[in-house]
């Protein structure tokens, strides 16, 4: 049996809870163990579509409510203690499970962990850290939306820990941390970013200074910092530029006969690079600062993505990267 075992919040996102036990079973089948959070009797009825599936590392625990994606996270949580994401946290809280995984609602699955795990000494606020596709490679952009109001000294701290995440997530032994801006110039931006910036110098990174907008996705900075407000906003125009783009070109390979010889030339050149631009490479983003592994994933996850988010989740909970992290900042 695997050692390590991830909680899903198997009602939570778009396309539960198919889409979830469909996931659940293909990451079994790699061998990471699943334990399926959500109602017994609907969990169970998903799984007999799978056909034979004894001996994999599956296991459900009931959770009777769900948290629907249009309801106030804060007091849906309050008033559905035993919602799914709740239970999965509490798992990983108890010892139970080893790390959370969700594609359902993002606040109430940030508020769960937050309230079940507290956060990790040093951290006054957690953050997404999503890694995003550029020209050389990839970078970790964060926060992506955990904290939405930030000081200058929570952008310190998140430069801190996209560095350690960028060691182990990216494998760059000394990455480079931009502060997302509206210039280069170290007067640009607003008081938050001129003061953060002001700080970032004076601590032990390998800080490069102020990113343009327009540069993040170039490779010029492996971790780019912001306030989650500013991160979910820019993490959401890459998205639905990608998806423009892709119609786009359908559309006008579709258009004329040379152009749909054209298509067919570079159908494979563009089934590349929609796999690097594609958020289901990834899976999720974890949720750093916490004391306890979790991983929030895209609402509209398809089996495939949700396989992937509990790869990535039984990864990192084997290299111990939330103990990594802490020790990161305490060297800090």
């Amino acid at each position: 049996m695997p050692t390590v075992r991830v909680a899903l919040d198997a009602m939570g996102g778009d396309h539960a809870p198919g889409a979830c036990v469909s996931g659940a079973v293909q990451a079994a089948q790699q061998g990471v163990g699943v334990v399926l959070v959500g109602r017994s009797d609907v969990l169970a009825e998903e799984l007999s579509r799978h056909g034979a599936i004894e001996g994999l590392p599956l296991s459900v625990v009931d959770a009777p409510d769900v948290i629907a994606m249009d309801e106030a996270p804060l007091a849906a949580l309050r008033r559905k203690p035993r919602s799914s994401v709740r239970v999965a946290a509490d798992l990983v809280a108890n010892g139970e499970a080893d790390a959370c995984y969700s594609v359902g609602h993002t606040g109430a699955a940030l508020l769960a962990a937050h309230a079940a795990f507290g956060l990790l000494p040093g951290v006054d606020r957690p953050a997404l850290a999503v890694v995003v596709p550029t020209e050389t490679g990839a970078a970790v952009l964060l926060d992506a939306g955990a904290s939405v109001e930030c000081r200058p000294e929570h952008l310190v701290q998140f430069a801190q820990m996209g560095t350690a995440y960028a060691r182990e997530a990216l494998h760059v032994d000394n990455p480079r941390v931009g502060l997302l801006s509206i210039g280069e110039e170290a007067a640009k931006g607003n008081d938050l970013i001129r003061e953060a910036h002001a700080r970032l110098l004076e601590v032990p990174l390998n800080f490069i200074g102020n990113v343009d907008a327009r540069d993040l996705f170039t490779g010029g900075a492996d971790v780019v910092v912001c306030d989650g407000f500013t991160g979910n906003i820019a993490l959401k125009v890459g998205e639905g530029l990608v998806e423009a783009v892709e119609r786009m070109l359908r559309k006008e390979f579709g258009a004329e006969i040379v152009s749909q010889i054209g298509a067919l030339l570079t159908t494979r050149a563009f089934a590349r690079f929609r796999q690097r631009v594609d958020y289901a490479e990834y899976g999720g983003a974890p949720l750093l600062g916490v004391a306890r592994l979790a991983i929030v994933g895209h609402g509209r996850s398809s089996p495939q993505a949700i396989a992937r988010g509990l790869a990535m989740a039984a990864r990192l909970a084997e290299a111990r990267m939330v103990e990594r992290l802490a020790d990161a900042l305490a060297r800090a």
